[in-house]
């Protein structure tokens, strides 16, 4: 499994509108791509994070997240435009317990 963590950070003023835009983007993203696992949105709490949004994402393998990183400007189109320029993305690999 792959996990990806981004970190959105939203124009001044937009958070709203970019809560509304990424809920909606995550339910069709979950809907569309059946190796996508999880795609859940968080708000990141304390001072001088109340313009972040944190996606915690999971995938299947490499496959999936290669299917979901071709469609990601047209899932995020509405989304895109409320942010700040330079996502900070962590590609992040499961150490196996066992």
């Amino acid at each position: 499994m792959i996990t990806i963590i981004a970190t959105l950070k939203v124009k001044e003023g937009k958070m709203d509108e970019a809560i509304a835009a990424v809920k909606e983007a995550a339910v069709s993203i979950r809907a569309a791509e059946p190796g996508c696992l999880e795609y859940k949105p968080h708000s990141v709490r304390g001072a001088g994070n109340e313009n972040l949004i944190l996606m915690y994402e999971r995938y299947a393998d490499k496959d999936a997240l290669k299917a979901h990183s071709a469609s990601l400007s047209k899932s995020l189109e509405k989304v895109l435009p409320l942010l700040e320029p330079g996502m900070d993305i962590k590609t992040c690999y499961e150490i196996p317990l066992e």
